[in-house]
């Protein structure tokens, strides 16, 4: 048996002479640092065994995945085993506790072996992603040998959180998209998805304390057509998930080293909420799901002592689904309208000697003790700046640096996520005839590629502050999977290198060499992607109306 192993081992060896296929480890996002090696290569042969020792399921979760990725992209399926005395080349992942950074990982290229190393499996996870995307990518049938060269990388990230948002308010996703969509982070080094659940236009997630959220919430009985118009469709549309449909998410995410933050957005946009309870807002309604984009002037009445009681089991269920430390209360684009009407909000803010502009800090600062009594921390878009609130609240800072940098210098943690660089439902293109209908704002992959989230310029106490960037997938516009993934890609690519990469190490016309690759994994996956990198694939055989 040992006999023919080496005699298939040589034999390949020998075809790698000739016209093998070698891999580059230049990916997106690029390691911190790559040293090639002297010294014959490691062969990825149909012998090579994947060897993972640890009994850990998110190690052996690593090994299947690496299993997978590697027959995705060579047609190889490679054996997972468990022993390290293995005569045939092997690549090992092992944990190795010395090893600075949670997520850090080092990857070592010799020729009897690959070693991916990390402190923890999520670092060994990203030493995977690096390999899975430095391999070449071989036909269906081909027997092309596959060569990789002598090296060692190590890699860490320049930042904590990487995130990326998708709004499932304004058009619902199934599940099997939010799986695809978590793939994405996956394949881009992600780390958080940021699961925008609730909103004027539709309420997502189930919450049996109150099933009147999906029972009515869930469904709007039309939607606006267009920009700004008067002109509704007129068709039903709704959708929601259960709550075991969010522990499944929940866990495929983990699984993948990804913690899935929830945003139950309060005290405004919560118009479908009210068409469920109209007892909850300042005029008793009646309210409607909303149709339109935008403001709207209904929210929560902070006079009314039931709608804590109502934030409170919400919460309840929601840190109960969501295992993660963060709960996003939202926060942003409340206006004080109805409050100024209501004689129960004005009573609240007398008490409180309160301007009714600071209403919404006296609402935050409630609702966040009662998640910090849960052992969870807040994240509230920028606007919860405008009040007095704790030190201890997370901001996401979506109007600018500005917001980020005024928050951190006040002591608070940043998610920098502006839309001068992060709104993925902006245009790619200036020639909007030829971009799917959506906002209008232009965002080219070279304007995200530009974003520092923690730039030098700001005081070094407050970069402290700053964990990391996220880009939002707001979906007003983004009715489907596939106009999901267009927005997305490749602006999802330029993100993860401002999250991950030194920014000292950045270089646009680099990354627009090594993302070709990254394309042709994305047709690997038949992800559907803009093409402006690209114009030579434009389709130019149509007639210009």
């Amino acid at each position: 048996m040992h006999k023919r192993i080496f005699m298939v081992m040589a034999l390949c060896a020998s075809l790698l002479q000739v016209g093998a296929a070698e891999a580059d480890y230049h990916v997106i996002p690029l390691p911190k640092q790559i040293t090639m090696s002297k010294g014959n290569p490691f062969h990825l042969l149909p012998t090579t065994q994947i060897i993972c020792t640890s009994s850990d399921d998110l190690m052996q979760g690593n090994a299947r995945f690496l299993c997978d990725y590697i027959k995705e992209t060579t047609g190889l399926s490679l054996s997972v085993g468990s022993s390290s005395k293995v005569k045939t080349p092997a690549i090992m992942l092992v944990i190795d506790p010395k090893m600075q950074g949670d997520e850090a990982y080092k990857l070592s290229v010799s020729p009897k072996k690959l070693v991916i190393s990390g402190r923890t499996p999520a670092g060994i996870f990203y030493g995977i992603q690096t390999l899975r995307k430095s391999l070449p990518i071989i036909k269906a049938g081909s027997s092309e040998p596959i060569m990789l060269p002598a090296a060692e990388i190590t890699d860490a990230p320049r930042f904590a959180y990487r995130g990326m948002m998708l709004d499932c308010s304004r058009h619902f996703f199934s599940v099997d998209f939010v799986k695809r969509f978590i793939d994405l982070l996956a394949l881009h080094n992600m780390n958080t998805f940021h699961w925008h659940l609730t909103d004027d236009q539709g309420w997502r997630i189930e919450i049996k304390k109150y099933p009147k959220l999906t029972e009515i919430g869930s469904k709007r009985t039309g939607t606006i057509m267009g920009h700004n118009t008067d002109v509704d469709d007129g068709q039903p549309y709704g959708g929601f998930y259960t709550q075991q449909d969010a522990r499944d998410i929940v866990e495929y995410a983990r699984q993948r080293h990804i913690t899935v933050i929830p945003e139950i957005d309060m005290p405004g946009h919560m118009k479908a909420a009210l068409a469920a309870y109209p007892e909850l807002g300042c005029t008793g309604g009646p309210y409607e799901v909303g149709h339109a984009w935008g403001i709207y002037k209904d929210v929560l009445c902070l006079g009314n002592e039931q709608v804590f009681r109502f934030v409170n089991a919400i919460i309840d269920e929601v840190a109960d689904i969501f295992p993660a430390k963060y709960i996003h209360i939202g926060g942003d684009e409340t206006p004080t309208t109805r409050w100024g009407e209501c004689p129960k909000c004005q009573k609240v803010a007398a008490e409180q000697n309160l301007k009714l502009n600071k209403l919404q800090a006296y609402f935050t600062n409630r609702v966040e003790k009662y998640i910090n009594g849960k052992g969870r921390k807040i994240i509230g878009w920028d606007e919860i700046l405008e009040g007095d609130i704790n030190p201890s609240a997370t901001i996401m800072s979506w109007r600018g640096i500005e917001p980020g940098e005024r928050g951190a210098k006040l002591g608070h943690d940043v998610i920098m996520t502006p839309t001068s660089h992060c709104y993925f439902d902006y245009g790619q293109n200036k020639d909007e005839n030829t971009e799917p209908e959506g906002q209008h704002p232009l965002l080219t992959v070279e304007k995200v590629y530009s974003l520092d989230p923690a730039p030098e310029t700001m005081p070094a106490d407050a970069r402290k502050h700053i964990l990391g960037a996220q880009a939002n997938l707001w979906s007003e516009y983004v009715a489907y999977p596939n106009r999901a993934e267009y927005a997305v890609l490749p602006r999802m690519a330029a993100l993860c290198e401002v999250q991950w990469t030194p920014n000292e190490l950045k270089n646009f016309n680099n990354f627009k060499q090594r993302v070709d690759h990254m394309a042709a994994i994305y047709d690997l996956h038949h992800y559907v992607y803009a093409l402006h990198l690209w114009p030579e694939r434009f389709n130019h055989n149509r007639i210009e109306w």
